[in-house]
């Protein structure tokens, strides 16, 4: 039997080395590498910094993971003869610059992208075909699983975990009786359900943190053209906490703490412009696909509206910054398909 299993995890290996990695797998690849190398540079100036030890082990634990990956990651992509992303470098951190953030902000901070990677990887094990892409994705999860709970529960010890509203347990099980439970435009409202508080307490979380690092990349930016965009991007996202928190706000649902006290006076720029600028593009465009998932647990029509202004408010916030991407010459170009009208005419 052991000989047995030797033979078809051999076999597979091979089978796996024959067959070309799809679309699917060179895109969550190629995402996760860009992410990663800033993720390293962010991590590596932060544990520079870190004061706090149980802070900086966790910080440490992310940075392992990280570099991991774009070791693994660099050789799927030798193994198919595929150039090697640049993505972001050492030269695109600064690790004798001052603390830009608290240490309780930087462990906010890697909660959020704790939970954006455990989406990603779920999103790159459904669309993957070959095995090894398989297990290297679920690892990744399994992994990033383990830091998300070490850091819920360090922010748990310190106190600093903002949980989602409460609402008092049901008595019994209720079905829907009146299409009146779907209206919320005109007349009275229902009461939020559980689906819906989550959903707005979540989405405030994350924007929560991107007003800091708006904040702090607007403070600490060589470019003007820049600043401008980042405080641009404070107000769009400071609207966006007001609208969502007003409608909890309503029901006497309380809102996520705001982590704007949690950032230091330093001018001292610890990230290129390009990092700064890519981070903040990554973050809206992602926040416009957890807006989507907002609106699609929101049965309340008012409560759809709202979601679909604000995607459509961040979406266009989003492309100006792939636009200052491309002028600068920042914006690297994800594999592309062959373009076989050009072929043609060699």
């Amino acid at each position: 039997m052991t000989k047995f299993c030797k033979s078809w995890r051999f076999l597979v290996e091979e089978m796996n080395h024959s067959v070309r990695l799809t679309t699917g797998e060179l895109a969550n690849l190629w995402t996760q590498y860009i992410n990663d190398t800033m993720a390293i540079c962010v991590l590596t100036h932060s544990i520079e910094t870190t004061q706090d030890q149980e802070i900086k082990d966790v910080l440490q634990f992310a940075l392992q993971l990280a570099e991991s990956h774009i070791g693994k990651i660099t050789a799927f992509f030798n193994e198919e003869n595929f150039p090697i992303p640049i993505g972001f470098t050492k030269d695109d951190v600064n690790l004798s610059a001052p603390a830009l953030f608290t240490d309780k902000f930087m462990l906010a901070y890697m909660l959020i992208m704790g939970i954006h990677g455990l989406t990603g990887y779920a999103g790159a094990v459904s669309t993957s075909a070959r095995a090894d892409q398989r297990a290297y994705f679920m690892q990744c999860s399994i992994e990033t699983m383990e830091l998300h709970d070490k850091i819920v529960e360090l922010m748990l010890e310190k106190g600093i975990y903002s949980k989602p509203p409460r609402i008092n347990t049901p008595k019994q099980v209720d079905f829907v009786n009146e299409q009146s439970y779907l209206t919320g435009w005109f007349g009275k409202k229902r009461p939020l359900n559980a689906m819906e508080i989550s959903g707005l307490s979540y989405n405030m979380q994350k924007t929560v943190a991107k007003i800091v690092l708006e904040i702090a990349f607007a403070q600490t930016c060589q470019s003007k053209e820049l600043r401008q965009y980042f405080q641009r991007g404070k107000e769009i996202c400071k609207r966006e906490f007001d609208t969502l928190s007003s409608i909890l706000t309503k029901d006497d649902l309380t809102s996520p703490a705001s982590w704007v006290s949690e950032l230091t006076d330093s001018t001292i720029p610890p990230f290129s412009d390009k990092l700064m600028l890519s981070h903040i593009v990554i973050l809206i465009s992602a926040g416009v696909g957890y807006f989507g998932a907002g609106l699609s647990v929101s049965q309340r029509r008012d409560l759809a509206l709202k979601y679909t202004i604000l995607m459509a408010d961040i979406g266009r916030y989003a492309e100006d910054g792939a636009q200052l991407l491309i002028k600068h010459g920042w914006l690297e170009q994800p594999p592309l398909a062959s373009d076989r009208n050009e072929l043609a005419e060699k």
